[in-house]
């Protein structure tokens, strides 16, 4: 951005502290005159002859060299000290000017780390050092993200190409015809999950007052025939959660976490609960399936964009592998926090924490 040239922060201090020191200089000089002419009695004061000096003319005469001399070295003084003053003061900021040209050159990973005790310019570079840490782990997901997604994308289209080029050999192409239909299905399904990822990370959404109780209910109603149709059993518990948020996010949140549920359990009389909860500050939503043992390891890195698991391999209805990574973006976009931890007996426990609606 183009400015007019100035003069510079410490010129400017430096002046600042000069300026008071003369004035201050003037106002001292000024009470100590007042003082010895109004306040004393005349002929207080022995002139070089003897006598004693009774014209306060004469005293003033006398008296304004010494004025002159004193303020003219408060104002060098003042400069010089200032100068030296300013330096020392607005040094932590070229440490942080160096650093927000290190970060805009792209290096994010550079930190200002300002040692001493804590003050203004030390908050400043704190906040300044947190904001480059998150914004090189946004960064490295951000890239991660975009590598992930272009593999996923490249998949299906792959697979579309190679399947139109089987088409044009065959005429009979009802079973080609109806792979494509899965393909291109997946692709929009994809699509559509990563718009929905979008979304939620930029908070373009109107909040409203939502009860987690009811919005489970109604994942739960749309999700039950698949529930029945892999013999999973849905069990609903909890009061009533009110927090404040989007509902078609948060809808969107309990049916990812029941659909996994659903989708990741044992292969014969799995059970998936689901519980609302509502304390004074936030409320909650866990959601616990039967399963597989899960180590903490591999729970840990489940929340990542299009991350299945070692044993979590893609089946039918298994989604895009966006689906806690969905969860994740919207609880985060909705000021909350979202904890996986596997269950002692197999399977996973996942809470959602909301702050509670006034």
């Amino acid at each position: 951005m183009d400015r007019a040239p100035g003069l510079s922060v410490r010129l400017k201090l430096t002046i600042s502290y000069a300026g008071f020191l003369v004035v201050t200089g003037i106002l001292l000089m000024a009470a100590v005159l007042a003082y010895y002419t109004y306040f004393l009695p005349s002929g207080w004061i022995l002139t070089p002859t003897g006598d004693f000096m009774i014209d306060r003319g004469r005293l003033l005469g006398s008296f304004a060299p010494f004025i002159i001399g004193v303020l003219c070295f408060l104002l060098v003084f003042g400069l010089l000290g200032g100068w030296f003053l300013a330096g020392r003061m607005l040094a932590p900021l070229d440490r942080i000017t160096n650093a927000t040209r290190v970060a805009a050159a792209g290096s994010l990973s550079h930190r200002i780390a300002l040692p001493g005790r804590s003050d203004e310019f030390h908050e400043l570079a704190d906040a300044f050092d947190a904001m480059l840490a998150r914004l090189e782990t946004h960064v490295a997901e951000q890239q991660r993200f975009a590598a992930n997604a272009s593999h996923e994308l490249r998949t299906p289209l792959a697979v579309t190409r190679t399947l139109l080029d089987v088409a044009r050999k065959d005429r009979d192409s009802d079973e080609l015809v109806d792979r494509l239909h899965f393909v291109n299905a997946r692709a929009i399904d994809l699509t559509e999950a990563l718009l929905l990822l979008s979304r939620a990370d930029q908070r373009s959404f109107t909040k409203d007052r939502v009860d987690l109780s009811l919005v489970a209910e109604e994942a739960t109603e749309t999700l039950l025939p698949l529930a029945e149709k892999h013999g999973v059993t849905i069990e609903t518990a909890g009061d009533l959660a009110f927090a404040v948020g989007s509902p078609a996010l948060l809808l969107q949140v309990t049916t990812n976490l029941v659909h996994n549920a659903i989708v990741h359990n044992l292969a014969e009389r799995g059970t998936v609960r689901i519980i609302a909860a509502a304390g004074p500050a936030f409320v909650t939503l866990t959601v616990e399936n039967t399963g597989e043992q899960l180590t903490q390891h591999l729970v840990s890195t489940l929340t990542e964009p299009f991350q299945r698991g070692a044993e979590r391999v893609r089946r039918h209805h298994a989604g895009v592998g966006l689906g806690l990574a969905i969860v994740k973006s919207i609880t985060r976009a909705h000021d909350g926090t979202l904890t996986l931890t596997p269950r002692a007996g197999g399977g996973l426990r996942v809470t959602v924490r909301l702050p509670a609606a006034p």
